[in-house]
């Protein structure tokens, strides 16, 4: 290897992350779901000619650590088969896909004939076929009840766009708009791939082959070095989860057992229960993403990532549990297993990594509606992203995010504009705060959770609910307090109130029917008896807490 220069090495680790930043702001400027322009649910990512991570954008994290893996398994796929020009889709769960409406084009890179790279963007689609329209099914068994199954296919061959493919995919897809969505992914993987021949132009092939190396090998000794403060030995911890959508009173635990060796650590997930017979199941791809994201989030921040981050981290999910079903179980509630996997990795390194990990954060718990607007004269679909975040969990020294509760998006997925949520759907808005008290206690509290309220707008609406923390708020930690619980309840015009389960279906939803939704605060840390009283009389001010809680969760009363 030729020698390495230090400055050129952080040249190429900041271009690289210069590269994918841009393919996302691509992807967000030229997209037309509100899914991907406004809340940001993509990923975009440069990758090696092996399919090591180079880099990422991480709009929201599961989806960015669920790359690689398809990137390998397309190169094994299409050995001998990858040709300049090409470009490949892929969403299958049951070929290293994370979730069935999460769809990846990857595009390779040629320099002077030779594979040296792939640009690659996954994005949440509007729809992907299945039984359900907006592609999220509770009543599912099986996969073929939720999605249409890509794998690995390769819809542009040598720059020229195969047609037939083209059309037997989108043929099983109800709105037009994913076929734009998915031509401006594919439009961001073109300046990924002009980026990285200009990046390889300036400095030569063999520059960045060495430089490459030196930088997963400088990465890998920063993660181990981060490994090496937590204590050896074997922690253990669980979360929960709640109905799988078929069986009233079902619940699922998530057991991790975490194993610190000098320089590696191991999460052997081999206690988990056992698969569902409904959707609410992962992939070993999303829950490993899952497990990344969440140990990240204890570590040093600045280190890069690429393949020598994840290379000292080593994942154990058997087959057949809930995080990694066997085929063809359904899978779409796979992603918002993060969550309750996140809880089973905070509650096993707490006691060694007090000041590294957050108190438990709020619970996903979403809805998604579809139907026909009538004024417009056309079909809708619409996730609901105001309501589906609450508070992120307190830390030593600080308090938890506001209204930023999905660990697995761990802040990535923004809120809907209002006015454009009234624009691309029928509904009106009346309101979206945050809720008073919903914030756990503690010396350091937990993040607000949200009150929501809009009115449906059309008739024969359909609503789909799928998540949690209806049963079980967010957790403290060290004498901090929970949070609050979530709640989704629908008021008909007739008067009659419908709470739906946690993960539901609900057809006929008539016009006018009132939608209401609290979405809960984050876990505090530590004793709330320690937190600042000058702090407490401005959030009573200012209507965070309320006098009442002020005086039985923190013992101070204002003057």
């Amino acid at each position: 290897m030729s020698k390495i220069d230090p400055i050129l090495l952080s040249v190429y680790a900041r271009a690289f992350k210069s590269i994918a930043d841009e393919m996302s702001i691509s992807v967000q400027q030229s997209t037309r779901s509100p899914i991907l322009c406004e809340a940001k649910d993509f990923v975009t990512g440069l990758y090696d000619a092996e399919g090591n991570m180079l880099e990422q954008m991480e709009n929201l994290p599961i989806l960015a650590f669920s790359l690689a893996p398809v990137c390998k398994y397309i190169i094994d796929y299409y050995a001998g088969n990858i040709n300049e020009g090409d470009v490949f889709f892929h969403n299958d769960v049951f070929s290293m896909g994370n979730q069935n409406n999460d769809v990846a084009v990857y595009k390779p890179i040629f320099f002077d004939g030779h594979l040296v790279a792939w640009s690659a963007v996954k994005g949440h689609q509007a729809d992907i076929g299945g039984n359900v329209p907006g592609g999220y099914n509770p009543n599912a068994t099986e996969v073929w009840q939720e999605a249409l199954r890509i794998p690995p296919i390769k819809v542009v061959e040598g720059g020229k766009l195969r047609k037939d493919i083209w059309n037997l995919i989108f043929a099983n897809i109800r709105f037009d708009i994913v076929q734009h969505d998915m031509k401006a992914q594919m439009g961001a993987c073109v300046i990924g791939e002009r980026r990285m021949l200009d990046l390889i132009g300036k400095y030569g092939l063999e520059s960045y082959q060495n430089h490459k190396a030196a930088l997963f090998k400088a990465t890998r000794k920063m993660m181990e070095a981060e490994i090496r403060k937590v204590p050896n030995g074997t922690y253990e911890g669980e979360g929960h989860v709640f109905y799988d959508g078929r069986h009233e009173g079902s619940e699922f635990t998530i057991r991790v057992k975490i194993t610190v060796e000098d320089e590696k650590i191991t999460f052997d997930y081999g206690a988990t229960d056992a698969q569902t017979n409904g959707f609410v199941n992962g992939t070993y791809t999303s829950s490993a993403s899952a497990t990344i994201l969440t140990f990240l989030q204890m570590v040093n921040p600045d280190i890069p990532h690429n393949q020598g981050m994840v290379e000292p981290i080593e994942i154990l999910i058997p087959e057949g549990t809930i995080l990694n079903a066997s085929y063809p179980k359904a899978t779409t509630f796979g992603n918002h297993l993060c969550p309750p996997n996140a809880d089973a990795i905070i509650r096993a390194l707490s006691p060694v990594m007090p000041d590294n990990v957050t108190a438990g954060w709020n619970n996903l718990l979403c809805s998604l509606s579809t139907g026909e607007d009538a004024e417009k004269d056309d079909t809708y679909v619409d996730i609901f992203f105001m309501g589906m975040k609450g508070g992120s969990g307190a830390m030593n020294g600080t308090d938890g995010y506001d209204h930023i509760g999905m660990i697995d998006a761990s802040g990535g997925v923004l809120d809907q504009d209002y006015e454009m949520f009234e624009q691309q759907t029928p509904h009106t808005l009346i309101k979206h705060e945050y809720y008073t008290d919903s914030a756990g206690a503690g010396q350091w509290r937990g993040g607000l959770g949200t009150e929501t309220i809009y009115k449906v707008g059309s008739d024969n609406t359909q609503i789909v609910t799928f998540g949690d923390g209806d049963f079980e708020p967010s957790f403290g930690l060290f004498g901090g307090k929970g949070g609050n619980l979530n709640l989704i309840k629908m008021t008909y015009p007739d008067g009659s109130e419908v709470v739906p389960h946690n993960k539901d279906l609900i057809t006929d939803v008539p016009k006018d029917t009132i939608y209401y939704q609290i979405a809960g605060g984050g876990g505090g840390y530590g004793n709330p008896e320690k937190r600042d009283r000058a702090i407490l009389a401005r959030e009573i001010r200012d209507g965070i807490l309320s006098a009442e809680k002020a005086a039985e969760l923190y013992g101070f009363r204002a003057e």
